[in-house]
């Protein structure tokens, strides 16, 4: 017996089918056709139909495979990433904000000038601080190396999905699209079942992507509880010891429950918002031994805290100090003993990294996945103001974060839109201003073409 139709699907069958024999009937111009004079106007209309245009007059910078393979990359992994090839004399006056406001669809905008290297991005799929390590990171490639190496190194970080648009396929000739030739064909011969499948395809590469995000928590998930374990060694307390007394020893079940509540957590996580109790059960046991060992001192008992910003391995903060990382905002940040010292001498404090695909990376900087990871040490109300303009934390401000890593971490500002989104001139202008070049310097200088204006 052949599975149920989900009920909207009949609805949905009939405006697919409405649409596409609307599109065959349509004589559109051919899309890729051409203009006397190429303007960012025609740029934006190619990059809303397909995430890569070169310009005519910079066709010997990437060949036609070389862009058809970036494409391909760019529309499989589904993220809204745009890249533009123009040649050296493209008028830069406000460039970038100009292209994202007439495409109106949020992403990260990436534009080769002759032989320049810029881009920009909407907060909410990706910070500043990040859109400009990936242009230094690429700077003095050749044009297909540096577009291969900026998108690559874009798609495990970007936020949201890729435009609806790309979907909608290019015109040949006469007009007819082709993939309304595909859509009546697929609304005729495969029906609902079709539209079914694609359901079910999505359903599973979302699947794929959290089991993926899972596993590289739990690498991380498993370092902590294993510090944890040997810190409760280290203490070496035993209920009965002379001098221990009643609050000495509910401390110390405190801190074995949250160890064992971390591992039966952890060993139960099925997605990677599974993973915040598990670093909450972590920073509540951190909190009882330092409530144990300052008994056993004869220490007054801490007052609850954060722990350490930098490696909540260290434990609870004994303070905050104010912290500026690269290319950041100065922020203040909860820190243990051991970072504030060294906060104090002018070093670097001992900072938490994870392994990434470009190798040791800071935890806020390394993939929406520790977002559960740092929700569950630090809380929804903390975590904002800790993580503002981190690619943690700008993706935490996307829209569809809660979907994928859930919810309840504060409020990051989000803008309303993810990536992909059609929000029009509703943007921040301010995250596609400033300078051209070099992830964010000038290379105009002054008042010229490049400076401050692209």
């Amino acid at each position: 017996m052949r599975a149920a139709l989900p009920r909207a699907l009949p609805g949905l069958l009939s405006a697919l089918t409405l649409a596409a024999l609307a599109l065959l009937t349509a004589q559109t111009p051919t899309a890729h056709a051409t203009p006397a004079a190429t303007d960012v106007g025609t740029v934006a209309a190619a990059l809303r139909e397909t995430p890569v245009y070169v310009d005519p007059a910079a066709s010997a910078q990437l060949s036609t495979t070389e862009a058809d393979a970036l494409t391909k990359k760019i529309k499989d992994a589904d993220k809204p990433v745009f890249l533009a090839v123009l040649p050296a004399d493209f008028p830069t006056q406000n460039l970038f904000q100009n292209l994202r406001t007439s495409t109106g669809i949020t992403g990260l905008y990436a534009i080769r000038l002759g032989d320049q290297f810029d881009a920009k991005a909407d907060s909410a799929v990706m910070s500043g601080t990040a859109v400009k390590n990936l242009v230094t990171s690429v700077q003095n490639e050749d044009t297909n190396t540096q577009l291969n190496d900026f998108t690559d190194r874009a798609l495990t970080n970007i936020g949201g999905a890729a435009p609806a648009s790309w979907d909608s396929g290019s015109t040949e000739g006469g007009g007819v699209s082709t993939t309304a030739l595909i859509a009546v064909g697929a609304v005729a011969v495969a029906g609902g079942a079709g539209a079914y499948t694609l359901v079910r395809r999505n359903k599973r590469r979302r699947a794929e992507e959290q089991r993926a995000a899972l596993d590289k928590l739990r690498v991380v998930v498993d370092e902590d509880i294993t510090a944890f374990g040997e810190e409760l060694d280290r203490l070496d307390f035993h209920p009965a010891e002379a001098g221990a007394d009643d609050a000495m020893r509910a401390d110390y079940e405190r801190a074995l429950d949250a160890y064992e509540q971390a591992k039966s957590s952890m060993a139960a996580a099925q997605h990677p918002e599974d993973v915040r109790p598990v670093t909450q059960a972590l920073e509540d046991g951190r909190f009882s031994l330092a409530q144990l060992a300052a008994r056993r001192e004869g220490r007054p008992v801490p007052e609850r805290r954060a722990p350490c910003f930098f490696d909540p391995r260290h434990g609870p903060s004994v303070a905050d100090a104010t912290w500026t990382p690269s290319g950041g905002a100065t922020r203040e940040v909860p820190v243990c003993a051991a970072d504030r010292a060294r906060l104090a001498d002018g070093a670097d404090p001992a900072i938490r990294e994870v392994d990434t695909e470009y190798g040791r990376r800071p935890y806020w900087d390394a993939g929406p996945a520790y977002g559960p990871w740092a929700g569950g040490y630090f809380g929804g109300g903390l975590l904002p103001g800790l993580l503002v303009g981190t690619v943690l934390g700008s993706m935490m401000a996307s829209p569809s974060y809660a979907a994928d890593y859930g919810s309840g971490y504060g409020d990051f500002g989000s803008a309303g839109y993810d990536g992909g989104d059609v929000s029009g001139a509703d943007f921040d202008s301010g995250d596609f201003s400033g300078g051209f070049g070099g992830g964010g310097g000038d290379f105009g200088g002054g008042g010229g073409d490049f400076g401050g204006g692209f």
